[in-house]
């Protein structure tokens, strides 16, 4: 696990505490104290730690004709990390505009300049911006854990099927699905 980095996706005040994205809130209100724990380790081994945050612009594409509110705006506190996860001063804060974390950003390479070769992905939700940042992180040639626990959907059943179908679908050691316990007992 020495070359591991940690991705936390979109746990931003908007989205986890915004009354008009109440769905996906709730559900990510529920991921504070795993994450708090991921956090905690990964800081205290050295891991990278990095938030990969929602940044629109006012008008962006994103909300073209999809009735959902602009949120997350660039340079507001709604896109910012939510207080329980500090951030600290060695995390990196990465704005994305975009679902991935790798679309329009420089992740790769500073993933690479750190010498990673595994990300480890958690945040919300499941189906859009926690799969697309897992598998872009998977097609940049970087070994991806999902911590299914760890990662939430606006409606459960969704996140369980994306969890139950990636489980299944591709190999480890390149992409694992794993609970946070089992990854902290492998963290040692």
């Amino acid at each position: 696990m020495n070359n591991t980095a940690v991705v936390i996706v979109d746990m931003l005040k908007d989205s986890v505490y915004s009354r008009s994205r109440s769905g996906i809130g709730a559900q990510a209100r529920h991921l504070i104290p795993g994450i708090q724990r991921l956090l905690l380790t990964a800081r205290g081994k050295g891991m990278p730690v990095i938030f990969a945050n929602d940044a629109f612009l006012p008008d962006d594409f994103i909300f073209s004709g999809t009735g959902v509110k602009p949120h997350s705006i660039m340079g507001t506190e709604g896109a910012q990390v939510i207080s329980e996860f500090g951030p600290e001063e060695s995390d990196i804060i990465l704005e994305k505009r975009r679902f991935s974390a790798f679309m329009g950003t420089n992740l790769d390479d500073k993933l690479r300049g750190m010498g990673v070769d595994t990300i480890v992905v958690v945040g919300i939700g499941t189906p859009v911006c926690v799969l697309t940042t897992a598998l872009d992180g998977l097609a940049h040639d970087f070994r991806v854990i999902m911590l299914e626990d760890c990662c939430a959907a606006f409606r459960q059943e969704d996140h369980e099927a994306i969890i139950e179908v990636y489980r299944h679908c591709l190999r480890e050691p390149l992409f694992r699905i794993m609970k946070l316990d089992e990854f902290l007992n492998q963290a040692g």
